[in-house]
């Protein structure tokens, strides 16, 4: 089996040292393995990306020494593949509209019970309002477009028990394999229960009203349609694993081996993040840095 990962920048900002640390870390590793390295533009918010930034992300990474076939795939251009999921999800029962906003969903995890957790890997939780008041339109056969879609993490963890019975897991329990670690350590075969789902993640948004497919399902998606056997990324990205398996394992899609690598952070202790325009790539490059110097500044020299 080739090694093939990827790289999936949004082209929204410039990129910076952090994304550097992952690119690099996944084009040496593909290198190492005699394998495949992708690039991918994930531009499905069409509100914030840009040509410019996906030009000048692809410049910074050609600049870092790293090489990826031509044409890129550019997620703005799979919406039909994205669809086609959404489609399955909805014929299987899965999914959901949900018209609640962000502050409808604060007000409504304002009394917590005590002992639930309040927040996963999409933040606060969300509290299932839409999930009943919703039983009309589910019943649907035909998908509604133009709108916010939940995934119904209870009924999808009852197909996944259903679907279980010849796994040689202990009961109710699914697996990926990480090669790095999450952030407590974590590493190895990475095992979880199916029932902690609804508890700890929640109904997560598989669709947005504002343009299509949500991160979780487009990675999904993609990694499947590029055949990505292995996925490297930060440790930020951890928890999300368990939801990207989950819709997985619903789609009848492959799991690949996944490597979260630590994060590059501030002098504070900070994660960086796209505005922090004073460790763009592009920055110390006009500065007079070389490749090797953002090696090194990395920790990958």
């Amino acid at each position: 089996m080739t090694f093939i990962t990827r790289f999936a920048p949004s082209p929204t900002g410039p990129l910076h040292l952090g994304h550097a640390y992952s690119a690099l870390l996944a084009h040496d590793r593909a290198v190492a393995e005699a394998g495949q390295f992708l690039l991918r533009i994930d531009d499905l918010d069409q509100t914030r990306a840009r040509p410019e930034w996906e030009a000048q992300l692809k410049e910074d990474l050609a600049w870092l020494g790293l090489r990826w076939p031509e044409p890129c795939r550019r997620e703005s251009d799979c919406v039909a593949e994205y669809d086609a999921a959404l489609d399955r999800l909805w014929s299987m029962g899965l999914l959901y509209p949900c018209s609640c906003t962000r502050r409808d969903i604060r007000e409504a995890a304002n009394a917590p019970q005590e002992g639930v957790p309040t927040h996963g890997p999409d933040g606060l939780i969300y509290s299932g309002t839409c999930r009943e008041a919703a039983a009309a339109e589910r019943a649907s056969p035909v998908r509604p477009r133009g709108v916010t879609l939940r995934l119904d993490m209870a009924r999808a963890c009852e197909l996944l028990r259903a679907q279980d019975k010849e796994s040689d897991l202990p009961k109710n329990e699914i697996s990926f394999r990480e090669t790095g670690s999450g952030p407590d350590g974590t590493t190895g075969l990475i095992a979880f229960s199916s029932d902690a789902l609804t508890a700890e993640i929640g109904d997560v948004v598989v669709a947005r009203q504002d343009f299509g497919a949500a991160y979780h399902l487009a990675v999904v998606v993609d990694d499947a349609a590029q055949a990505i056997t292995h996925v490297i990324r930060g440790q930020d990205l951890f928890d999300a694993t368990r939801i990207h398996v989950v819709l997985q394992h619903l789609l009848g899609l492959p799991t690949p081996v996944y490597h979260h690598h630590r994060l590059i952070r501030d002098p504070s202790g900070k994660r960086l993040a796209k505005r922090d325009d004073a460790r763009a790539i592009a920055k110390y490059r006009k500065d007079g840095a070389s490749p090797a110097d953002i090696r090194r500044m990395v920790g990958l020299a």
